[in-house]
């Protein structure tokens, strides 16, 4: 019997699966080969190198943000921003290492350039991603240290008032964009 064949879609697929069961301090090319039954060089033909595959993996996570629309509310955009980065264990630190490379595709930024109006720019956009970015790697860290027993959930964790902070700095993006008000 021959192994499977993979194309570079089930590769990515497969590492958004293991991403969330181990979380990506174990997230390896090795691991990934043993999980679909290859030997690592063949993860190569699909991506040279680790961080290739990280930028696919990071498209992945933000396929599920709208598509960019200069009519759509920016906490709309926001929060489907964030809610795609916090539906993946380890989501925010995958795209905010292929971010700060510069890999991957710009959908989420172009989503919020969209929605902050033209005359805000990329700049502004890039701020309010990086905002977002931050605020979700905050979020995921605490939530990973609540369910190892690391720390106990309290009024002065940042978890508490997520949604409070996160709604306080979108409104203040949008208001350096001239947008319309959040809703």
């Amino acid at each position: 019997m021959s192994p499977a064949r993979h194309d570079r879609r089930s590769v990515v697929e497969r590492a958004l699966r293991l991403l969330d069961d181990v979380g990506l301090p174990d997230l390896s090319m090795r691991r990934l080969a043993t999980e679909l039954d290859v030997q690592p060089s063949a993860l190569y033909w699909h991506f040279p190198n680790k961080q290739q595959l990280l930028a696919a993996v990071a498209d992945r996570i933000l396929e599920a943000v709208p598509q960019p629309d200069a009519g759509a509310p920016v906490p709309d955009t926001a929060r489907a921003i964030r809610d795609a980065l916090l539906a993946y264990r380890d989501g925010a630190e995958v795209v905010m290492s292929t971010y700060a490379l510069r890999l991957g595709a710009r959908r989420a930024q172009d989503a919020l350039t969209a929605s902050l109006g033209g005359d805000a720019g990329e700049t502004l956009a890039d701020a309010a991603f990086e905002f977002i970015l931050g605020h979700s790697a905050l979020l995921q860290q605490r939530m990973h240290a609540q369910s190892i027993g690391a720390v106990e959930a309290d009024s002065a964790d940042p978890a508490h008032r997520a949604d409070l902070v996160f709604d306080a700095g979108i409104r203040s993006f949008a208001a350096l964009s001239g947008a319309r008000r959040p809703s």
